[in-house]
């Protein structure tokens, strides 16, 4: 028995089979894409370096795989920032930044399973920050945020006697070569943390930072104190150590000895100077009530019904000396008892005297006043003065031609501060007794002739 052979169509036949052609092409190319799909990694924490030391950035691909054909770049901020290329299986230098050139290489012993570094040769502070490592093949790109710290210590603490500060010896520690920013503490025998004197920490032009820390040692202090610098970063410190034996007590006494001569035989020099001082009224506040002498000041009661003239000064509480001086040295003395604010000093003649003012040497003033309980400088932020002795008397020396305006403590003899600048016209001296606090004896700012033993005027 024979059948019917059905009849064959190719058309038909390739018509049918297209669509599991495509279906399989499609399947091949997913394929391809999802086998070309990689992870970086790099370290997941920071690369320390030493300071002229290298640093080795490390990054691989994952799931292993070759990255022979692949460029891998390391850059920074942006991706033109080029630390490092390598591209068409060798290194590319053309893109490379100035400051990485002939400081890199390219670590590709194990290239084929995908792990590489970049080796940075002598390292400097300027290397530290972000990197990303980059690699990128025919079909897909893929990146790791990598962080490079540098760290380095500094020399080992140099400490040195400079001197007498507040009753005690002051001893300085210095050192340098420091990255990061160190630490520096001052500690006892037992290793307590000591207060220092004074700090300060500064950069220099290499980037190195370096560090001087004071404090200051008395008779009584311990047998020994050490100064130790720390880098936070490398957890590690240095340190040094200062014995206070009995020469270095002696050495104490010695120059204390030497500082209160000179800080008496400044005031003796500067008494040398004296003039006879008196106050101006027609630059007297309204509020200020002068003595008939015009050598004593007061706050007031009532507002005075004065002349209203531009020498005058309203509403700031202040009077004006009388003399005025272009040159030469001249010193006078202010009994200011307890009284608890007052202002002494000098001024530019030419001072604006209507209005509020602000009593600095750029506004044209050298002063210093006790206000709340503080004696300060008025500088500009104020000056805070250590007095140990609350003076009664205060001892004002203007050396015009050394641009110096000095101030003394006459009572304990101590020199409180002095003022350094360059002067110009006619100087004058400025007083200012301080507001009114209600009683009807009011204390006054007092000019008080100079001893005799102390010398008079000199001249310039």
């Amino acid at each position: 028995m024979t059948g019917k052979v059905p009849s064959f169509s190719p058309g038909s036949t390739v018509s049918s089979a297209l669509p599991g052609y495509v279906a399989l092409c499609l399947t091949l190319q997913v394929h391809r894409l999802v086998s070309a799909q990689f992870t970086v990694t790099g370290p997941d924490h920071p690369v320390i370096a030493s300071l002229g030391g290298e640093a080795i950035l490390p990054c691989h691909l994952s799931p292993r795989m070759s990255a022979e054909n692949m460029e891998v770049r390391w850059f920074q901020s942006k991706y033109s920032a080029v630390v490092h290329l390598y591209k068409d299986g060798r290194d590319q230098y053309e893109e490379q930044m100035a400051e990485y050139q002939q400081r890199t290489e390219f670590l590709k012993d194990d290239i084929t399973s995908g792990s590489v570094s970049l080796r940075i040769h002598n390292i400097q502070p300027s290397d530290e920050g972000q990197y990303k490592c980059r690699f990128q093949s025919s079909v897909t790109y893929e990146e790791a945020l990598l962080e490079l710290q540098v760290a380095d210590l500094g020399s080992a603490p140099a400490i040195s006697v400079e001197g007498h500060q507040d009753r005690g010896i002051r001893v300085v520690c210095r050192s340098s070569g420091w990255y990061p920013q160190p630490k520096a503490q001052w500690r006892d025998l037992q290793g307590q943390l000591l207060p220092s004197a004074s700090e300060n920490i500064s950069q220099e032009a290499d980037g190195l930072f370096q560090t001087e820390i004071a404090i200051v040692l008395r008779e009584e202090s311990n047998q020994k104190v050490s100064c130790c610098v720390r880098n936070p970063r490398l957890n590690q410190e240095r340190e040094s150590a200062i014995y206070v034996t009995e020469a270095l007590r002696s050495e104490m006494k010695t120059q204390k000895a030497e500082y209160e001569a000179v800080k008496e035989l400044g005031l003796i020099r500067a008494r040398r100077y004296a003039v006879d001082v008196t106050l101006d009224p027609d630059t007297a506040n309204p509020w200020l009530v002068l003595s008939e002498d015009r050598k004593r000041v007061s706050d007031g009661h009532t507002r005075q019904d004065l002349p209203n003239n531009p020498e005058r000064f309203d509403p700031c509480v202040c009077v004006l000396g009388a003399e005025g001086f272009a040159g030469g040295r001249r010193y006078w003395e202010v009994e200011v008892g307890d009284k608890p604010e007052w202002a002494l000093g000098v001024c530019r003649e030419s001072v604006n005297r209507e209005g509020w003012v602000t009593h600095t040497p750029d506004d044209g003033y050298w002063a210093m006043w006790l206000w709340y309980g503080e004696y300060k400088a008025s500088t500009d932020p104020p000056t805070p003065l250590p007095v140990r002795v609350r003076p009664s008397r205060v001892g004002i020396f203007l050396d015009y031609e050394a641009g110096e305006v000095s101030f003394y403590n006459v009572t304990d003899r101590s020199h409180l501060v002095t003022f350094t600048g360059t002067f110009s016209g006619t100087l004058r001296p400025y007083f200012c007794p301080g507001p009114n606090s209600g009683g009807e004896n009011v204390a006054p700012l007092i000019i008080c002739p100079v001893p005799a033993q102390a010398g008079g005027n000199l001249g310039p």
